[in-house]
């Protein structure tokens, strides 16, 4: 399994933090590959969540469950079709990182475990003569360079300006 964690620091609560995450459908004003994000369910355990991806030539709906909540901790999910692959939110309270002008800090976590291997080229209407190991190598840095970016404008959001984001790249993950 390949993975990919990444974490930063943001100046609001954890269950600030924790509410916005949660609203999944939102995750497409952040990447520049996530065109639309489609929720079916009231949005707990079970509601499944259709990703509309766009990159290169290729145009992609990758169909996501939510797993588990636990406000205001912890989101995991996992996707349910083509490709092995599950994941997280966490939250947690870090008080003493909260600059003298901001009440409360929280440590946001992106956890991703996805096994690239168990794509099969059966998923994807590849150009003639692309193969889906050609693919695969190209998405692999994209997968860290979207969380990145995602990351860095969840914060901007939240925070309500923009600012110089410190991600910490996490070697792997410690909670899936």
């Amino acid at each position: 399994m390949d993975s990919v964690e990444l974490s930063t620091v943001v100046y609001v609560s954890p269950e600030e933090a924790y509410e916005f995450l949660a609203d999944f459908e939102g995750y497409a004003d952040y990447s520049e590959h996530l065109d639309r994000v489609t929720r079916h369910g009231d949005g707990g355990p079970g509601t499944e969540y259709d990703i509309h991806l766009q990159w290169w030539k290729l145009s992609y709906v990758v169909r996501s469950e939510v797993t588990d909540f636990d406000p205001p901790e912890r989101i995991a999910w996992r996707i349910t079709k083509d490709l092995r692959a599950h994941g997280e939110w966490v939250v947690e309270a870090e008080p003493d990182e909260a600059p003298p002008d901001r009440e409360a800090a929280s440590r946001v976590r992106l956890i991703i475990e996805f096994d690239a291997d168990s794509a099969s080229s059966d998923m994807l209407d590849l150009p003639r003569l692309v193969s889906l190991d050609w693919v695969i190598d190209k998405v692999r840095p994209l997968v860290l360079k979207e969380a990145q970016r995602v990351v860095a404008r969840i914060v901007e959001d939240l925070e309500g300006e923009r600012r110089e984001v410190e991600l910490t790249l996490h070697d792997s993950p410690d909670t899936i």
